[in-house]
């Protein structure tokens, strides 16, 4: 009998909310998402910084199972957030926040390193 590699376990940096803070809104439905995924227990938001967009910067968020490899996973109320280390250090010091507002609803990121952000709130540079 052969015996299957196990995959190894991600090694990930723990955060503080410094590095990004989860307001209670947003905490709540992120909650709501992620129980109704089944991933109550140890599933995640993954928040990375992509090319793009009309400043240069876009924000990326999924639902994941858990931190990957590298990543700094950040646990604020409640609510497990991980970032890779590069998009870290465009949202250091950042607030994720959440509408249900019928125009300009979902999640925002409220972020203290964007130098320029466009009128649709979804790009920025830094």
């Amino acid at each position: 009998m052969i015996a299957q590699p196990t995959p190894a376990t991600p090694q990930y940096k723990i955060g503080n909310e410094k590095l990004i803070l989860v307001m209670p809104a947003a905490a709540q439905k992120l909650t709501s998402l992620l129980t109704k995924q089944g991933r109550a227990e140890h599933g995640a938001l993954r928040v990375a910084v992509v090319g793009g967009g009309c400043s240069g910067l876009q924000y990326k968020m999924d639902l994941v199972d858990g931190p990957a490899h590298r990543d700094i996973m950040v646990i604020s109320h409640q609510v497990r957030v991980v970032i890779d280390p590069k998009s870290a250090l465009f949202v250091t010091g950042s607030e994720l926040d959440y509408s249900d507002d019928l125009q300009q609803g979902g999640f925002k990121v409220k972020n203290p390193n964007a130098v320029v952000t466009c009128s649709c709130g979804e790009s920025f540079s830094a």
